[in-house]
């Protein structure tokens, strides 16, 4: 039972009527210094993204696609300092939870923003990602899995409890900025859905940046807008690259968190001079934090690449499986089985036998205990064996994708 008790929200919202020409510029404008650099960095993440996926058997990327949620998970989180191994997370998925209670809360919690990327990379989400409907569903899906202990804002002196869902009815200062006042962020929603709604499928990959700091700037909830925030732009991605959620930007973000944080800020500052766009805010630093934003995804994409590349990937898996075969703890040649795999996508599992060359108890042997080991899964005894991606195992077959245990 939930013993918080929690402070009394304002039955009505404060709306000081600020102009929604505050936020402005939402794009960045035609006439922009370095535009045309901000669309070469666009053109060049779309392409480099297409080619990695289409380089990877469907049966991999799916495998793959799942590892990269939990680190998207990890890295996310960690950017709000909370930090959550994904082997501890990969737990949690299996219903095995730590009985240290804070840490448990912490495993709940990856465990409710995985079930939320999973939903939007399934196709869950009923128009853009950049609507309010959109921001709203993805906060509620990840609030209302979570335990009453993370659904206290964090930075107040009293408990007011975060509503999945629905929008803040009280003030908030982040950092240095006073967001909006709460009554007026339906208005600035509307605004917001407008702007980023209606743009070609270049210009979203353009703004995506700028609809992260906006809607940062908004602050619509009153937790967790990071997390939305960053699972926005992460199905913003989805729909106009067609990523097949084989990168996550998250992971870059916090590998220079200092410069996210630091280039999100700068965002807020207002517009210097006549310079400096036309709106009320530095388009300059917007243009700054869009390059970064940019820079980054192809700096995941290049490195996913890098450690998918069939070859050393290849010698990575083949020498684990030896090496646990030598031990003892795999059956002879079950490097066989995972190097057909990787070069197949997957097997039937009549064509193991022949395979490994021995008989069919064998294989079967060779199959369960490689199923137990999580390497290999299938959808039931009779459907065909994929490679899988252990998060326990990420240290050997997919160095440096997160940090060792």
């Amino acid at each position: 039972m939930n013993s918080i008790k929690h402070a009394a929200e304002p039955a009505i919202p404060v709306d000081r009527g600020e102009s929604i020409a505050m936020m402005e510029p939402l794009v960045i404008s035609e006439g922009a210094p370095r535009r045309g650099e901000l669309i070469d960095l666009a053109l060049e993440l779309v392409a480099r993204s297409a080619s990695f996926r289409s380089r990877l058997p469907t049966p991999i990327a799916l495998a793959l696609s799942d590892l990269v949620r939990a680190m998207n998970c990890y890295y996310s989180n960690l950017i709000e300092g909370h930090n959550t191994h994904p082997v501890e997370i990969e737990n949690a998925l299996k219903g095995n939870y730590s009985h240290d209670a804070k840490k448990r809360n912490l495993q709940l919690e990856a465990k409710a923003h995985i079930a939320v990327q999973k939903w939007i990379d399934g196709g869950g989400l009923d128009g853009p990602a950049n609507s309010r409907a959109a921001i709203c569903e993805i906060h509620r899906r990840f609030c209302s899995e979570l335990p009453p202990e993370l659904l206290i804002d964090p930075d107040s002196h009293e408990k007011f409890s975060v509503e999945p869902g629905q929008l803040r009815k009280r003030d908030v200062k982040v950092g240095n900025l006073i967001p909006i006042s709460p009554g007026a962020i339906p208005r600035f929603l509307e605004r917001f859905e407008t702007a980023y709604g209606n743009l070609g499928k270049m210009e979203t990959i353009l703004s995506a940046a700028a609809a992260h700091h906006r809607l940062a700037w908004i602050h619509p909830f009153l937790d967790g807008n990071g997390r939305v925030c960053r699972l926005m732009s992460h199905a913003t991605l989805l729909e106009t690259i067609d990523t097949g959620a084989l990168w996550s930007v998250s992971r870059g973000l916090a590998r220079r968190v200092n410069d996210y944080k630091t280039l999100l800020a700068n965002c807020d500052l207002p517009r210097r001079n006549a310079l400096d766009g036309r709106g009320n805010l530095s388009e300059e630093e917007l243009i700054a934090f869009t390059r970064f934003f940019l820079e980054v995804c192809i700096d995941q994409v290049k490195f996913m690449e890098e450690l998918m590349n069939p070859k050393d990937l290849q010698i990575r898996v083949t020498v684990w499986a030896k090496e646990q075969t030598a031990a003892k703890e795999l059956a002879p040649h079950s490097d066989k089985i995972l190097e057909a795999l990787l070069y197949r996508g997957e097997l039937q599992r009549g064509e193991v036998q022949g395979i490994l060359h021995t008989s069919e108890r064998s294989a079967q042997r060779a199959v369960t205990t490689l199923v137990k080991r999580g390497v290999i899964v299938s959808d039931s005894s009779r459907a065909p064996l994929r490679l899988a991606f252990p998060a326990s195992l990420a240290a050997r077959w997919l160095p440096e994708l997160f940090p060792g245990k």
